[in-house]
């Protein structure tokens, strides 16, 4: 069996199993997260530096899952990072990640490609950051529930001889404020600037000339998304090759009242949460709407990860947290601050100048398969280069699992796409065979 296949089944078996670890708390750390206590490099200073995507520290970062041989571990070796981005009311903002070395070789032209991983939901607590994942693939102490599932991406490209940045996202990981979940715009900023620290890691193999490529599903697809419309404006200094956007939430609106009353329910809790965070004038009219039972959910979510929401808010409704019994979906309808708000986290505005693989399952009800098709149509419309793919699947019976399904059956075909990019292999458009309407 050729070593790469034996490093992928290593890692989807030890995925699998989970490997339970856990984290111990030291003298040394700082913050603690249910239970859970956050190393104090996830503490930012008081003064960030200036340019968008500039290194503020590095440390090494053990990966829970390594193979040891001759020219080094496999996959490869990890670096924490922390690194100064720009949220979405413009402040400066300590973004946290990691940067991962391949072992392989990169076999395709040109030098070494790097592609960022945004990210799908991980949660809202600072446990939850998938740079902590790649260190404990499975965090378990009674109190929270991490799973690293995005793990297995990685180490796949990792497998072809890609570098790989992993951001953490605006918020989580970074202990001095809530995790911004779903900005368009912060999670966009967070995707780039991991690009550019990249760059300045030492003993990085990557350069300003690598070619780059995005990776990204549900929330992650949303951030890629966000990022290959804003890259010329935001970030000309990098070119991006290609962006694989899964499932992505271009529209917040349809994927509110999707998630409510689903497996996923808490998500509505850390879009609030992420909301209110954004922009502080939205925290009155929140308030003004919720209950004592939905104050107390939302405080409780703040410091959730994934696997904590499955099994604590699964199949709630936010009818239980109002005052009047309204739905979030009814309260925004409601509230004009609050449809704008949303208005504007909408994806799908400006086209990408950059090739796009975009796929949903055509069962996702979860993040809704129509408006992340309507993604591909709107930017079809506007010129883009879009290979669209609907993933074709039973349906699963659950929310949850028609939402995940396609990001198993798809991810080999989606690195494909991707790698082929990065071997400046022409994409091809599905637009011309895409009609506005399915």
């Amino acid at each position: 069996m050729p070593v790469r296949v034996r490093l992928l089944a290593t890692a989807a078996v030890a995925a699998a199993c989970l490997c339970l670890q856990t984290l111990q708390a030291t003298a040394s750390q700082a913050e603690v997260s249910r239970g859970v206590t956050i190393p104090a490099f996830y503490d930012p200073p008081t003064t960030l530096p200036t340019a968008d995507g500039a290194l503020v520290r590095t440390a090494p970062l053990p990966l829970a899952l390594s193979l040891p041989s001759l020219p080094g571990p496999l996959p490869g070796t990890a670096t924490r990072l922390m690194y100064k981005s720009t949220d979405s009311a413009g402040r400066p903002v300590a973004v946290t990640g990691a940067y991962l070395e391949p072992a392989f070789p990169w076999l395709g032209p040109g030098a070494r490609p790097l592609v960022a991983v945004a990210p799908g939901t991980m949660g809202q607590g600072d446990q939850c950051a998938a740079s902590l994942g790649l260190e404990h693939p499975l965090l378990l102490n009674g109190r929270t529930v991490s799973v690293g599932y995005e793990d297995l991406s990685v180490y796949r490209l990792l497998a072809e001889g890609v570098a790989v940045v992993v951001t953490d996202y605006v918020g989580l990981g970074a202990t001095d404020r809530l995790h911004t979940y779903v900005n368009r715009l912060d999670g966009a900023h967070a995707v780039l600037d991991a690009v550019r620290a990249a760059r300045h890691v030492p003993g990085a193999s990557v350069t300003a000339a690598s070619r780059v490529g995005l990776f990204g599903y549900s929330q992650g697809g949303g951030a890629t998304a966000a990022a290959a419309e804003i890259q010329p404006g935001y970030a000309p200094d990098v070119t991006l090759s290609g962006t694989y956007s899964g499932a992505p939430p271009a529209d917040l609106t349809a994927v509110t009242a999707a998630i409510d009353g689903s497996d996923l329910a808490g998500a509505l809790g850390w879009a609030v949460n992420g909301f209110v965070q954004s922009d502080p004038a939205l925290k009155p009219i929140v308030d003004a709407h919720l209950g004592a039972a939905g104050r107390a959910a939302l405080t409780d979510l703040s410091t959730m990860c994934v696997g904590d929401a499955l099994l604590a808010y699964g199949s709630r409704r936010s009818t239980a947290w109002t005052s009047d019994g309204s739905s979030i979906s009814d309260v925004i309808a409601e509230e004009p601050a609050l449809r704008a708000f949303l208005d504007g986290q909408r994806i799908g505005r400006t086209a990408p100048v950059s090739p796009v693989r975009l796929a949903t399952g055509v069962s996702d009800d979860l993040v809704p398969h129509a408006q992340a098709r309507q993604l591909a149509v709107d930017w079809c419309g506007e010129g883009a280069d879009v290979t669209y793919v609907p993933v074709v699947l039973p349906d699963a019976g659950r929310a949850l699992l028609n939402h995940l399904a396609p990001l198993l059956a798809d991810q080999g075909d989606a690195i494909a796409w991707l790698t082929a990019r990065l071997s400046g292999v022409p994409a091809g458009s599905t637009c011309r065979s895409l009609p506005a309407k399915p």
